[in-house]
């Protein structure tokens, strides 16, 4: 999946209704069921409250979202409300969410784990998320103000960029893609340690 109208044709305005939209296209691409699962929308208030159950299996290190196995219940994904406001991190943190319904909620893996969270950053790759994902693994803002200004960087997700690289190269190669078109997607630290994985990944080919 490209961040480009082709992929993601539905209009995105940061509301709610937008969300459930990007919600069902993210979940159909990566073969959940939406019914199977309950989408909200937290803010920081209610961060409190969604650590405290018990049930919780994954606070994201933004927190981007989260994800919860209530019992008898439907499984839970819950969405930070500043995440309405960047459609590529909302994607990234809706792969990754559902990625525990696959991965978790299907019994695939432990949560205790503890490789479970970086396990579950790669199968967005595996999945064709890969490009949303890695791209939101650190973004940095410069901002000013009427009295202020400076810079801020948020992270989404468990793997550094240098693995996100290695493991698209590695989806590429996989797929015969010696330089796939989507690769221009990549943010620009990221493509480069894709295309010098890229050379690396050939290489081992030819002398191994």
């Amino acid at each position: 999946m490209r961040p480009t109208a082709e992929d993601f044709p539905d209009r995105f305005d940061g509301s709610e209704a937008a969300l459930q939209l990007m919600f069902l296209r993210v979940a159909g691409c990566m073969g959940v069921d939406p019914d199977s699962v309950e989408l909200q929308v937290f803010s920081d208030s209610a961060e409190s409250t969604l650590e405290s159950i018990p049930f919780a299996a994954h606070r994201s290190s933004s927190p981007g979202g989260v994800y919860v196995e209530p019992p008898n219940q439907k499984k839970l994904v819950a969405v930070h409300q500043r995440q309405l406001r960047d459609p590529v991190a909302l994607v990234a943190v809706l792969a990754h969410e559902l990625g525990h319904v696959i991965l978790l909620g299907g019994g695939l893996v432990d949560r205790e784990a503890e490789d479970m969270e970086p396990l579950n950053d790669l199968l967005t790759v595996f999945l064709g998320f890969g490009i949303f994902n890695a791209n939101a693994a650190f973004q940095f803002s410069q901002y000013t103000s009427t009295d202020s200004e400076g810079w801020s960087a948020q992270r989404l997700g468990y793997l550094p960029e240098r693995v996100w690289g290695y493991a698209l190269a590695r989806f590429a190669i996989e797929r015969g893609e010696d330089d796939p078109e989507w690769s221009r997607f990549l943010a620009t630290s990221v493509r480069s340690y894709f295309k010098s994985s890229i050379k690396w990944l050939r290489a081992s080919t030819r002398t191994g």
